[in-house]
């Protein structure tokens, strides 16, 4: 007596299909998705299928969906509608574009906001003067490429109420945040504009990320997912000044936001330590060269108010997410999570010192990384950081002490697009130089593995997050990385995106 086994019940089935890390054998796969999740995946044609709609991918190749695992959303919908600095090379540079966008708004009077501008090696400074010669009388506010400065005319100064207080303009870290809020309300990323930036998310393989929005992000993301159109996931993370109210909502990391689909989950607690490389705020054991103000950067947070916080936070079950990017900074932080046996991250971790790569893997604190910062700031640090760059944006070095990494983009400071950080993960240039500092490179495997939640390959029992690619990712050069094209996402066996 024969007997036979019944193909699973199906929502959709892909066949012919490509397993990243299982291509090298030469065998497609059929993958049968139910009720949200991978239920088979056999050889192409080894097994009868049920009835279910069916997709031949043609050899396409299949892997976990695509995460960026740092991002500040409002941030990156709203950059769109601003003037882009990133290209002035000067301060005067700077005040040109800004004259330059003026001059095409015939009359117009409205606030003009800019952003990207990055003035660590400019050969001048910042001030409200420049400004003012251009703009006498239109509200001008410019923010940094890192976000933490901005850079204001008198105008706007006056508008926020802090002429008084700021006589060059120029506003540092938390000083800044006026002038974030301002620069917001004014090129507000209205729905349309949050749809469209999620759709593309979700054209490059994108199934989640985490929100670092300086916001209440719960209730923001509860509005913007009370419909049915919930293409990425999203986790909140919480604020200082939101903290309270998470917990009194009851919810801990990874609970899902009611309302939202269970596509929006509560996030970690975040907290910086100190600024950043660009403002020269960044929280470090040696001086700056040629720093005068500052020298050493700022320490945003005392290590007892740090500890003190992250221990609110996780007795109430949610993790922590510690803003550091210098080495003095990121010793602090990981001081903290071993003095409270804390679970979480440390975000940047641009800048660490030998003794502290160890400590990342010994605590389980993850390490999450802005890959796309490396060929960025590589001047910078090359000038700030003399003779430390061998230990800044060490990614290789985590990655060799044992510590988890998971990557992201920090959009708007680099594009939502995780193909983008796994590229400049492996190739760490953003032009035709060489690489900077190629031993702190990852491997192609490395990178994809700390974009994907799963941390593996794609098998039986995965819930269907799933990206579709022309190419396969392990054998691919940076340069295909970067421009990898995507046939499809899906989100529980839920097409987000197919190419026409």
């Amino acid at each position: 007596m024969t007997t036979t086994t019944a193909a699973p019940a199906a929502d959709l089935i892909l066949t012919n299909a490509f397993v990243v890390g299982e291509a090298k054998d030469g065998v497609s796969r059929d993958l049968v998705i139910s009720a949200g999740r991978v239920v088979s995946m056999r050889p192409s044609g080894s097994a009868p299928l049920p009835s279910a709609p069916t997709v031949d991918l043609d050899g396409r190749f299949v892997l976990p969906g695509l995460w960026d695992n740092h991002v500040h959303f409002t941030e990156w919908v709203s950059s769109s509608n601003r003037v882009d600095l990133s290209g002035a090379r000067s301060a005067a540079d700077a005040a040109t574009l800004v004259a330059a966008a003026l001059a095409q708004r015939d009359g117009d009077d409205r606030p003009l906001i800019g952003h990207g501008f990055r003035d660590a090696l400019w050969p001048d400074v910042p001030h409200r003067d420049l400004l003012d010669a251009v703009a006498p009388h239109v509200p001008v506010c410019l923010t940094s490429g890192d976000l933490h400065c901005a850079w204001l005319n008198g105008a706007a100064l006056e508008v926020l109420g802090l002429a008084a207080d700021s006589p060059t303009g120029v506003l540092r870290e938390s000083a800044s945040e006026p002038a974030t809020e301002f620069a917001q309300q004014q090129s507000r990323a209205d729905d349309d504009s949050v749809r469209a930036a999620l759709d593309a998310a979700a054209a490059r393989g994108v199934v989640g990320m985490i929100d670092f929005e300086f916001a209440p992000n719960l209730d923001v993301w509860a509005r913007r997912y009370a419909g049915e159109h919930r293409p990425v996931r999203v986790e909140c993370t919480v604020w200082e000044e939101h903290l309270e109210d998470a917990i009194a909502r009851g919810l801990r990391t990874g609970d899902a936001v009611p309302g939202t689909g269970d596509m929006v989950t509560l996030g970690p607690f975040k907290i910086r330590v100190d600024g950043s490389l660009n403002t020269r705020t960044a929280y470090c054991y040696d001086a700056y060269a040629g720093a005068t103000d500052d020298p050493r950067g700022l320490l945003l947070a005392e290590p007892e108010r740090l500890t003190e916080l992250m221990y609110r936070a996780t007795s109430n079950g949610i993790d922590c997410a510690i803003h550091a990017i210098g080495d003095h900074a990121n010793a602090i932080a990981l001081d903290a999570f071993e003095c409270l046996g804390a679970r979480g991250s440390i975000e940047h971790a641009q800048l660490v010192a030998e003794t502290d790569f160890a400590r990342f893997a010994d605590l389980g604190v993850i390490a999450s990384i802005q890959p796309g910062h490396a060929p960025d700031d590589r001047d910078a640090a090359d000038r700030l950081w003399a003779g430390r760059t061998g230990r800044s944006f060490a990614f290789g070095s985590l990655a060799a002490a044992g510590a988890e990494l998971i990557l992201g983009s920090d959009a708007p400071v680099a594009p939502l697009d995780p193909w983008h950080a796994i590229a400049t993960a492996v190739r760490r240039s953003g032009d035709d130089r060489p690489s900077w500092h190629p031993e702190q490179e990852l491997t192609t495997a490395q990178a994809l593995q700390a974009s994907v939640r799963t941390r593996r390959r794609l098998g039986v029992g995965d819930v269907a997050d799933i990206a579709i690619t022309e190419l396969d990712p392990l054998v691919s050069s940076a340069a295909e990385l970067a421009a990898m094209p995507v046939h499809g996402t899906l989100v529980s066996g839920r097409w987000t995106w197919q190419a026409s």
